[in-house]
């Protein structure tokens, strides 16, 4: 299918096929993965439970690292959440009409993502009871935040990140949990989906407001885009420390969010659309390949921060910069710094051949390795980072405890529960955007 091809199929049968997931039975599978992530979300939520009734010192933190692994995962949970709101907000600005059938399990992914990373800063704390203290709220000890430390701009950016993105979610929603209502046989299916859609009969009057309420949420939603992981690389660029004193961070961190959250679209995509086979026609390699291409580009934006990063240490002559770039490379975390290239910058220029876009299964693993790398580009900024000071004596080694690895494992089965139990209840593909622009794209090939 080409851009201006109409889609293969009808308006009822885009009906069809999204109501068949919710209202037929769940397969078996669905039970299987939904036992697997849950034991792995039970998992994360026990490892939680024992660091707080013992203390942060079970995490691997030390006095040279201390950030870690809950600072690395923060950050690469908050880039997995940008994906949603570029696929929903700007691409909707721009009227790219790939976006229709992949933007609402794109932003459902960015909602399960900010879940996830919010659990770690509450908790690096080291006394979650008292994360209330962050809100600009009066208290009877007089304690006020710290509005000039970016670790408090982090609580308001994230905090608006998830208030708007969940709005924007829910309102497009609307509309499609009242045709999931009307086709609803059993009473109490039929209450809650009447409920949840907030009395939508589908007038001229509601349409008009709720394009308004759509529009504006979408404008309020790009400069999230840019603000939140900007927001989040100055808790690194604002400090002395060699290796982050630096003003790339911003655009660095952002274009690594965006390539970092395509490649986890493409990861749940894909996997979904061969388990239920009537998605294959709405979301096509077209919208595969279209996902690939940003993938390219973004992948290449992050090559060229690499390089201008090198070339301005070199240029510049700080010789503790360079020492800290020296330990990067060659010190006891040069693996993770040269895998890190490997899996974000060489591997993604496999989508330069159109080959590679259209072969889905080797899509799939071909994006298997940004998400591994950039969660290594996290650990290498973090940890490698932290471990080479300014001092030889404050030197150190991180090493991650087994509380570490599970409870980063356990938000990963969180995720994956999360956006289960959505593929499963809730429409995942916006059937009225769908269905609108195949009645367009029909308009056109007969014009």
């Amino acid at each position: 299918m080409t851009a201006n091809e109409p889609p293969p199929y009808t308006a009822d049968a885009v009906t069809e096929h999204v109501c068949s997931i919710i209202e037929t039975a769940a397969p078996r599978w669905w039970w299987l993965a939904i036992c697997v992530t849950g034991s792995m979300t039970a998992l994360c939520f026990l490892c939680l439970l024992y660091l707080v009734s013992t203390g942060v010192g079970v995490w691997g933190n030390n006095n040279a690292t201390g950030w870690a692994w809950d600072v690395t995962n923060f950050v690469f949970w908050i880039g997995i959440g940008h994906a949603g709101t570029l696929i929903s907000a700007v691409l909707f600005l721009s009227r790219q009409r790939w976006r229709t059938p992949i933007h609402r399990a794109a932003e459902a992914m960015t909602l399960f993502a900010v879940i996830c990373a919010a659990i770690y800063p509450a908790l690096h704390l080291g006394r979650a009871w008292m994360v209330w203290f962050m809100p600009p709220i009066p208290n009877s000890n007089a304690i006020w935040p710290n509005f000039r430390s970016p670790l408090q701009w982090d609580m308001f950016a994230i905090g608006t990140y998830f208030t708007v993105s969940f709005l924007f979610w829910y309102t497009g929603l609307i509309p499609d949990l009242a045709t999931v209502r009307d086709r609803c046989r059993g009473k109490i299916r039929k209450v809650i989906y009447g409920f949840l859609a907030l009395g939508w009969r589908g007038g001229n009057r509601q349409w008009r407001h709720f394009a308004a309420a759509y529009l504006l949420l979408a404008g309020l939603s790009t400069p999230l885009v840019l603000s939140v992981h900007s927001v989040v690389s100055c808790d690194f660029a604002v400090t002395v420390v060699p290796g982050w004193h630096t003003t790339l961070f911003p655009p660095y961190f952002v274009a690594g969010a965006i390539f970092g959250g395509f490649a986890m679209v493409l990861t749940i995509l894909i996997p979904v659309r061969a388990l239920y086979p009537p998605l294959q026609g709405l979301v096509s390699t077209f919208h595969v390949d279209k996902m690939c291409k940003v993938l390219l580009l973004t992948g290449s934006l992050i090559g060229y921060c690499y390089a201008i990063e090198l070339f301005t240490v070199w240029y510049g002559g700080n010789p503790w910069e360079q020492s800290a770039f020296r330990e990067r490379i060659f010190g006891p975390y040069g693996w993770a710094f040269a895998s890190m290239v490997f899996c974000n910058v060489l591997v993604p220029q496999l989508f330069w051949f159109q080959a590679a876009r259209s072969h889905l299964l080797w899509v799939w693993v071909i994006v298997q390795f940004p998400n591994v790398g950039m969660w290594l580009e996290r650990f290498v900024i973090v940890t490698g980072t932290l471990t080479r000071g300014f001092l030889p004596s404050s030197w150190g080694r991180f090493d991650p405890t087994w509380v570490d690895i599970c409870t980063f494992a356990g938000t990963f089965g969180l995720f994956a529960f999360l956006f289960l139990l959505f593929v499963r209840w809730l429409p995942m593909i916006c059937m009225f955007e769908v269905k609108a622009d195949a009645a367009d794209a029909q308009t056109e090939a007969t014009l």
